[in-house]
């Protein structure tokens, strides 16, 4: 098989269809992105420059951590042909746990305190996403009602955990999670970030290009995998040397990469290993495609599903922390509505709701997408039922979307 583009493949197309073949591109999140650049220019002019400002974006990669880091898990659920209505309901309990053990039962001030009752919560997050999936996959209960169930009752949980009360202050290390007191790395451990993820970003796509070369697979031009590279990296430095321009209050000292921003990489990271190098992701996306299919070929299709939800159950205890630690505080309003804008942002990102399709990146790219809108409504002084309008025909106009996509692939 030859490693070039075949030209009979690019004639008869248009300039923009010939580029994008060329550079293998996802039209999706290539029109994702373009909407998220007209959304940032169009806030950023609105605001009197206010939306693009060191402060503003550095603020709003802090607010999308939460969901981000829901959402990388919900891509699985949603592939495979599953939903989980519990995740805000899940991550609200999860603080709730954490807030008391450190305020509550704990010493106060301990050294460990802090550790501990974060490991306690995500053992929490994933105790209760093994119930899920349990009743899910072995009880076969549909998801639909398992986690609508959940959403419910941990929910009420949190309010019988508290009797309604906030539980605070949290612990100081503690506090840091959220991007509180000192929870941002400072410029030069950024910049160092920024260094390692463009080596690992070049070295993941040149060992990609180099396996699809092993096996006789088409691959990029060299000038449109540099080009790429250029780009991306580009685009990495950038925004830290921008985020770097958000100071410490009352100080020059730049803040730099937040912890839960940090956090929200990591976790990226490992899912998207997770889902691409793994037998596992490989069992998620075969399950998604054809469920019998793949039983049939041996995945223990009730074994996946199972681990599918305990992985997140331990994301939303993950966002839970983030989220209360942000707060420093334990509040039962914690995780309300976050499902919503959790599935949004896997559904934004390119999820097909029929399941067996869908991407970590796209699901990141759907929560910048849907955490933009919100923040950049909040700064035009819109309401909060005017936000949940916008939002939710954002939502809708993806589905229809995927379900344009889904059709026109068929044809």
């Amino acid at each position: 098989m030859s490693t070039k583009p075949a030209e009979a493949q690019v004639q008869g197309e248009s300039i923009f269809q010939r580029i994008v073949s060329l550079l293998e591109l996802d039209v999706r999140q290539l029109a994702m992105v373009g909407a998220l650049v007209l959304i940032w220019i169009g806030f950023d002019i609105v605001t009197d420059g206010i939306f693009l400002s060191p402060r503003n974006l550095w603020n709003l990669s802090v607010q999308m951590s939460v969901v981000g880091v829901m959402a990388t898990g919900m891509v699985l659920v949603i592939v495979a042909r599953h939903i989980d209505l519990s995740v805000g309901s899940l991550m609200g309990f999860a603080a709730i746990i954490m807030a008391v053990l450190q305020v509550q039962v704990f010493p106060i001030g301990a050294s460990w305190n802090w550790w501990v009752t974060l490991l306690i919560g995500l053992a929490v997050g994933a105790l209760i996403g093994a119930l899920h999936g349990f009743i899910i996959a072995y009880l076969e209960v549909p998801a639909f009602i398992v986690t609508l169930g959940g959403l419910l009752a941990w929910r009420g949980a949190n309010w019988l955990t508290t009797t309604g009360r906030t539980i605070s202050p949290l612990d100081v290390n503690f506090q840091m999670i959220g991007g509180g007191i000192d929870g941002a790395i400072g410029a030069t451990a950024s910049w160092v970030v920024g260094v390692i993820a463009v080596v690992l970003i070049v070295f993941a796509n040149l060992s990609a290009r180099q396996r699809r070369q092993k096996y006789g697979f088409n691959v990029k031009p060299w000038w449109a995998e540099l080009l790429i590279l250029a780009l991306t990296a580009a685009v990495i430095l950038y925004a830290i040397s921008y985020l770097n321009q958000y100071y410490r209050p009352r100080t020059e000292i730049p803040r730099g990469i937040a912890l839960p921003v940090l956090i929200l990489l990591a976790v990226t990271v490992f899912m998207a290993a997770l889902v691409r190098y793994t037998k596992f992701g490989r069992y998620v996306f075969a399950m998604g495609g054809n469920p019998e299919a793949a039983r049939l070929s041996g995945v223990n299709t009730r074994r996946v599903t199972l681990q599918i939800f305990v992985i997140m159950g331990v994301l939303c205890a993950i966002a839970g922390a983030i989220s209360s630690a942000r707060l420093n505080a334990g509040a039962n309003s914690l995780g309300t509505l976050k499902e919503l804008e959790v599935i949004a942002a896997a559904v934004i990102g390119g999820t097909s709701l029929a399941g067996g399709m869908g991407t970590i990146s796209g699901a990141i790219l759907g929560t910048v997408l849907i955490s933009s809108l919100a923040s950049g409504m909040v700064l035009i002084g819109w309401s909060t039922s005017l936000q949940q309008v916008v939002q939710g025909i954002v939502l809708v106009l993806a589905v229809w979307l995927d379900v344009f996509y889904q059709k026109r692939r068929v044809d």
